[in-house]
């Protein structure tokens, strides 16, 4: 007599997950429930949201100058200057 075991089949459901290195720190983000498309915008969503606190913890303070400042010790006396930019104007008929 030969015993038959019956597993039920379980369908290979695709999943998500992204592993990602920003720096020196590395994020991975994984989805598992939903279809493939609700899988990707939440892998997407979470993702997003860790790019913004590591640009948010890693963003250059406010009160920096626009211009660098130069040390005298590396100055060759010259000063570069930009032109002014053109401003565009646009002629209404």
């Amino acid at each position: 007599m030969m015993d038959a075991q019956i597993q039920e089949a379980v369908p290979c459901r695709p999943s998500i997950k992204v592993d990602f290195q920003l720096g020196s720190e590395t994020y991975s983000v994984k989805e598992h429930k939903g279809i493939l498309s609700e899988q990707l915008v939440s892998v997407k969503e979470e993702s997003m949201r860790i790019l913004k606190d590591f640009i948010t913890r890693h963003n250059v303070p406010n009160d920096v100058p626009d211009e660098l400042v130069e040390n005298s010790s590396e100055d060759d006396g010259e000063i570069l200057e930009k032109p002014p930019p053109k401003s565009k104007k646009t002629k209404f008929t």
